[in-house]
């Protein structure tokens, strides 16, 4: 069943071009002269890029349905990460690079979303926020913002490298944005 323009709405996704997209955001647009037309901003659930495309007023797309699969982080050996399946506990291989720059704040026993389409995984969400131990930075030293950097570097038990105020010390749990590797909060003091 066919939908047209007069049904999109964000987040809908349907096919384009054998691929899978979902709408970021879309403008009808009725000009004074020509017939109306549907601006469209689209992410390509395979790969994850944007494209700008413009419908005509009433023209149909194929709706895709897409589903989230929860998973849950195993371990990871080499290039790959083992997920689990946890309505049927079945476990999957992917390669790490499949998760995207946030597969290195996974750690055991996270819960991954696989976002599915027609029983083919498309592509994977992590959680925006984890909350990881610090496993080694420099010591603050009182005073040592006079050098004019407010941060320092700091390995959270993942071991990925995030800036982090001086104030934080080996052993604080920190809560990172895993969109932008940014630091947000010290969750607990040691």
């Amino acid at each position: 069943m066919a939908i047209d323009t007069s049904d999109f709405r964000n987040g809908m996704a349907f096919y384009l071009d054998g691929d899978v997209v979902q709408i970021l955001e879309f403008q009808h647009v009725k000009p004074g002269k020509g017939g109306a037309f549907v601006r469209t901003r689209l992410k390509r659930l395979k790969n994850g890029s944007v494209v700008e495309k413009t419908f005509r007023s009433g023209e149909k797309v194929d709706p895709c349905y897409i589903e989230k699969v929860p998973y849950q982080f195993l371990f990871k050996q080499g290039d790959e990460v083992t997920l689990m399946d946890l309505d049927s506990y079945e476990q999957i291989q992917v390669p790490e690079d499949s998760l995207g720059p946030q597969a290195r704040f996974l750690k055991e026993e996270m819960e991954v979303q696989a976002v599915t389409a027609d029983g083919q995984i498309l592509g994977y969400e992590m959680p925006n926020f984890v909350e990881l131990v610090v496993t080694e930075t420099e010591p603050g030293v009182k005073g040592d913002t006079v050098s004019g950097s407010v941060t320092k570097s700091a390995t959270v038990e993942t071991g990925a490298t995030v800036q982090v105020p001086f104030h934080i010390n080996e052993g604080d749990t920190v809560k990172i944005d895993t969109r932008s590797g940014d630091y947000l909060e010290r969750i607990s003091k040691k």
